[in-house]
């Protein structure tokens, strides 16, 4: 083969490598500042394996589950900062001052239920859309699942505001920008 068309093969299989690693459930190696780490929320994955070898399922959500959910510039009434507390059984029980504290609690415990993780941040491979969905941005921080939470939201890319969008009531509902 012509060295140019070597080239142009490679390339088109470190795309195609890219493209299915991104959408293929990949793990995130564990983040510096301590937040939960796991495959992106819309990204299905399988129980981790016992030592026996069988899958073992998703903790529930531990009885002392509690997040400070800080937000900005998400625009009138969306703004502050709130505290959420949920206990086990898919957030049968919550308290804080969560405008929606019932309704993210139970998006809490169908995110533990499927063994996915909202905190994750968006994979380094993720071929995301170059569109702006607003300045908000949100900060948690707190305990989920037994561990450490320290995540950043924002809306800056495609990708971003579908994690945004798959956190919602936790996070604000915010309309899509014009």
């Amino acid at each position: 083969m012509p060295p140019r068309t070597v080239l142009l093969a490679l390339a088109s299989a470190a795309a195609s490598a890219l493209m299915v690693g991104a959408g293929a459930g990949a793990a995130h190696a564990a983040a510096p500042d301590g937040a939960v780490t796991a495959p992106s929320p819309s990204v299905s994955t399988l129980p981790a394996a016992t030592p026996g070898g069988t899958p073992s399922s998703p903790p529930a959500l531990a009885a002392g589950d509690r997040l400070t959910i800080e937000v900005s510039n998400a625009g009138e009434g969306q703004n502050g900062t709130f505290e959420l507390r949920c206990n086990a059984e898919g957030g049968t029980t919550y308290s804080g001052d969560h405008p929606r504290a019932r309704e993210a609690c139970e998006r809490l415990g169908s995110f533990s239920a499927g063994g996915d993780n909202p905190f994750a941040p968006t994979s380094k491979r993720a071929l995301c859309t170059m569109q702006y969905g607003g300045p908000a941005t949100a900060h948690i921080t707190g305990m989920w699942r037994g561990r450490s939470v320290d995540s950043r939201f924002s809306r800056a890319d495609g990708c971003e505001i579908a994690r945004w969008n798959a956190a919602v009531p936790i996070l604000p509902e915010l309309a899509p920008t014009a």
